[in-house]
């Protein structure tokens, strides 16, 4: 499903495989909100650690100006966002990487639960900055 050269493909790879599974017995037409808690009982037989509507603290100039739910934060560094539309646009595509910039996470996925076939796009923060270790 996704290459492994990528950064964290086991891991997403495993993400996918659970929403596909999601995707297969639910099929389409449910809220967001059944999506999610199918996907967090797969996530769990897989042994994949995670929190579910997560708060994440959302910066401007390095001020803390609120917080935003992440609907899955995994391993603790993949966002998951899930959607159940007939089709994404550009714009939750915009969103899902702009979540990945405030929370400064350097991969996420956008799921959508809601077209006849599981939609997926691998997500890539090209602002990502790895926080430094400072020794004392």
């Amino acid at each position: 499903m996704i290459k492994e050269q990528y950064k964290y493909s086991d891991i997403t790879s495993k993400i996918l495989g659970c929403a596909f599974e999601v995707h297969k017995i639910l099929g389409n037409g449910f809220q967001e909100v059944i999506y999610q808690r199918a996907l967090e009982k797969e996530m769990i037989l897989h042994s994949l650690s995670f929190a579910r509507e997560f708060d994440m603290p959302i910066f401007y100039k390095n001020e803390q100006i609120g917080t935003r739910r992440v609907d899955f934060l995994v391993e603790e560094f993949i966002s998951v966002e899930l959607k159940a539309l007939v089709k994404l646009e550009d714009v939750h595509l915009a969103q899902a990487i702009n979540y990945l910039e405030a929370y400064n996470l350097e991969v996420g996925l956008l799921l959508n639960f809601g077209a006849k076939s599981l939609e997926y796009k691998r997500l890539i923060n090209s602002k990502f900055k790895a926080k430094s270790i400072q020794s004392k």
